[in-house]
């Protein structure tokens, strides 16, 4: 399964990302990775949470993205959940990628039995159509 957590910024994207995670790792019975741009929220993650910091990887486009999602379902079977907050501050993600992007990581999600988590600074009306019951659009309150 893939899902998008949609807002602009301030909406609370992050938060709602790491809530998930944090009630997933209690609940769930493989290991849960939470892609970052940076280390921030080392200490708001659960423990058991792996924090992958995706700047140290030289992500430069939605090709090498998908390859490094690919590789770290591949050094861990056990993966049941990927998160990934901020991507978007360093790869540009426009429509088109994403409906590609989608169709990828659905593959390998039913392949893997390993359900992604994507943030992405999207307005309701920004999100593709045909991915719109994917994405949960959050609004600043």
């Amino acid at each position: 399964m893939v899902k998008f957590i949609c807002g602009t910024k301030g909406t609370g994207k992050t938060k709602r990302l790491i809530e998930m995670a944090n009630e997933d790792i209690q609940t769930g019975n493989g290991n849960i990775a939470f892609v970052d741009v940076d280390d921030n929220h080392i200490f708001t993650l659960d423990y058991s949470v792996r924090l992958i910091n995706a700047m140290e990887f030289n992500i430069k486009s939605i090709e090498s993205f998908y390859g490094f999602l690919c590789g770290t379902i591949g050094m861990d079977y056990d993966l049941e959940k990927i998160y990934v907050d901020g991507i978007y501050k360093i790869i540009n993600i426009d429509p088109d990628q994403l409906k590609r992007l989608d169709e990828a990581l659905e593959e390998i999600s039913e392949k893997f039995n390993t359900d992604f988590y994507i943030g992405l600074d999207y307005t309701s009306d920004q999100i593709p159509e045909e991915l719109k019951g994917k994405a949960e659009v959050l609004e600043i309150k």
